[in-house]
């Protein structure tokens, strides 16, 4: 790894939902990158760096490009959400900001999308108005700066059936609140920083007023 370049010392309103939950399952919707293995999103560990080294993030996907961070030699959980024209570069993560990691140091994990269900790590968000929702256990949390947060039971989380494949569609219900999500793995930007996103999102929002469809991206990143 001291050689390596790559390295640091280198009812209608119900019927309508329904609709759109299978229209966006359903549509032609084309994942960031698709092997026999997975599609991304998805989480990977680095692996084959030496125990006093370290795998660099760079601003592009290339081994001169600037060093814009770090991965050590153990780290796991790493979510890749795309990939250069090459296929040797991943793209991740790193503060407020993306960058490019050495793909061939970096290994996927077999166990992140199980059918039917939602990673634990899932993290969705949008603004205007700003809202964010993750899962707890079987219950989904809801959460906007101007109200506390609403705690949903989960009542069916619908995957597509294809091998890991990420897209989803969740429903949830509270006391007050009912909300119906459907995630889609393609390219996805808050509008707010430089990170990217795997996963875009569209939720119905019922039981606050008129019903609200909201738009956001979601990560599967641990925080």
């Amino acid at each position: 790894m001291k050689n390596d370049p790559e390295a640091v010392g280198f009812v209608p309103m119900r019927a309508a939902v329904n609709g759109l939950v299978l229209g966006l399952l359903l549509a032609v919707a084309s994942p960031a990158i698709a092997t026999p293995e997975y599609i991304l999103p998805t989480l990977f560990d680095v692996t084959g760096v030496a125990a006093n080294d370290v795998l660099n993030i760079r601003a592009a996907p290339s081994a001169s490009a600037e060093i814009i961070g770090t991965l050590s030699h153990d780290a796991r959980d790493i979510e890749v959400v795309g990939y250069d024209e090459t296929g040797r570069w991943a793209r991740i993560n790193t503060g407020e900001r993306s960058g490019w990691a050495a793909l061939r140091y970096l290994a996927y994990q077999v166990d992140v999308w199980e059918p039917g269900a939602l990673p634990p790590t899932l993290n969705c968000r949008g603004n205007e108005p700003f809202w964010s929702f993750r899962p707890r256990g079987d219950a989904m949390v809801f959460s906007t700066p101007d109200a506390p947060e609403s705690v949903m039971r989960i009542e069916q989380v619908l995957s597509t059936g294809m091998f890991r494949d990420p897209r989803r569609s969740v429903s949830a219900k509270g006391e007050n609140l009912r909300m119906t999500g459907v995630m889609v793995p393609v390219a996805c930007s808050d509008g707010m920083s430089d990170r990217s996103y795997g996963l875009d999102v569209t939720v119905i929002l019922e039981g606050r007023g008129e019903p609200q469809m909201l738009t956001g991206c979601c990560s599967i990143a641990p925080n």
